[in-house]
């Protein structure tokens, strides 16, 4: 037993070393492609990234520091509890995640857990539907950069938005076997424990920089990845070997390609997709597809949040996988019932288009907005509920 442990360990460490000296040979054979990728990285990563995840990073770490997540959770306890078995406080995370997009939903998730305002079980559940994508990038990027219609962009964003509240459903009962559902924290009624703004504040910003920049990190390392793997000739020769395995379902080494480009990174995944844009709903789907599961490099970024919580990643991997299934077979499903060349509310497309041509001070300015008046509407909310609840005592 003691010898096939040594052996399996020895293979890993093979593996390795090899994986290692393959990726320092393309650096090697391949460097200006190298730093040409690295700088597209960069620029993703200082117009789209770091604008659009920053605010709502110090947003979700500062609801939860100061407690406004407990008011969440006694107001949408009915509603979050007999849906998904979660707790109330819960739909920060799910709600947060719709806005902010990849992976605030799941950041937020952790710090409920870490918190100790929901449970494992319930955390492991919340990971495996809140990480979504935000309506900027599914509007804006996808549906009028890539497919040039609003109409797909609305498509694909209600069949990710209801696929995501099926894999929570799905979900509601893994672990319940394991350990109650009971959320760790106390009883809503009890006294919400908080830290001070002034403190709540610095840490939210301090760690919302360091989580910004390590997804900025994973961008930069998977955009050059990917670009070394289609040199070395990988991706190319995975996909003619995929093509011809199901040639018999009209699956062509183009498609292969573009589905492994998707599982691995999601924003060249769905920029791939420009060149079969006009096969419908095909491509569509694969874009849907996309969209749910995410791809290895937002898996990455979740992962670091993950680390060293103690939650499973079983259930985040495998509701992602789900989720991206259920929004392709959605999404064959919409384009059925409602034909593309359907007319939509002018000033609704004209907003959507206005998204697609986003720079750092726009998607700074969108996100900052947005971020400010899901704040706002949180803080309301709150009086409201607090009043609310001194006048039933």
């Amino acid at each position: 037993m003691l010898w096939r442990v040594l052996a399996h360990r020895k293979l890993y460490d093979l593996l390795i070393i090899l994986g290692l000296a393959l990726a320092v040979a393309a650096l090697l054979g391949f460097p200006q492609e190298a730093v040409g990728a690295a700088i597209d990285g960069l620029s993703l990563s200082a117009n789209v990234i770091i604008p659009s995840l920053f605010p709502f990073f110090v947003l979700s770490t500062l609801m939860v520091q100061l407690g406004l997540t407990r008011y969440f959770g006694r107001a949408l306890e009915p509603v979050m509890r007999p849906m998904f078995r979660v707790s109330g406080v819960a739909a920060s995370a799910f709600v947060l995640g719709f806005v902010g997009g990849y992976p605030v939903g799941a950041k937020t998730a952790v710090a409920l857990y870490e918190s100790d305002q929901i449970s494992k079980v319930e955390a492991e559940r919340l990971l495996a539907f809140s990480n979504n994508s935000g309506p900027a990038f599914i509007l804006g990027v996808v549906g009028v950069g890539i497919f040039a219609s609003s109409r797909v962009g609305l498509m694909l964003y209600a069949a990710h938005a209801v696929a995501s509240v099926l894999v929570g459903v799905l979900f509601r009962g893994w672990g319940i076997r394991q350990q109650s559902v009971a959320p760790k924290q106390k009883k809503t009624d009890s006294p919400i424990q908080t830290v001070r703004f002034s403190q709540g504040f610095v840490n939210s910003v301090t760690g919302a920089f360091q989580a910004t920049l390590s997804i900025c990190g994973f961008v930069i390392f998977f955009t050059v990845f990917i670009r070394l793997l289609f040199l070395a000739g990988a991706i190319p020769a995975a996909a003619e070997g995929l093509g011809t395995l199901f040639a018999s379902l009209g699956f062509d080494a183009e498609w292969a390609s573009t589905l492994l480009i998707g599982l691995i990174e999601l924003s060249s995944g769905v920029w791939s997709l420009r060149d079969v844009a006009g096969q419908v709903p095909s491509a569509i789907a694969m874009a849907a597809f996309m969209l749910g599961w995410a791809g290895l490099s937002v898996h990455c970024q979740v992962l670091s949040f993950i680390g060293g919580s103690g939650l499973s990643v079983r259930s985040y991997i495998l509701g992602n996988f789900l989720h991206g299934g259920l929004s392709a077979a959605l999404i064959f499903l919409l384009v059925r019932l409602v034909p593309l060349d359907t007319t939509v509310a002018a000033t609704l497309a004209e907003g959507v288009y206005s998204i697609a041509g986003t720079d750092f001070y726009t998607s700074l300015r969108l996100s900052s907005l947005a971020a400010t008046g899901l704040l706002l509407v949180g803080i309301l909310f709150t009086l409201f509920s607090t009043r609310k609840w001194e006048l039933e005592r």
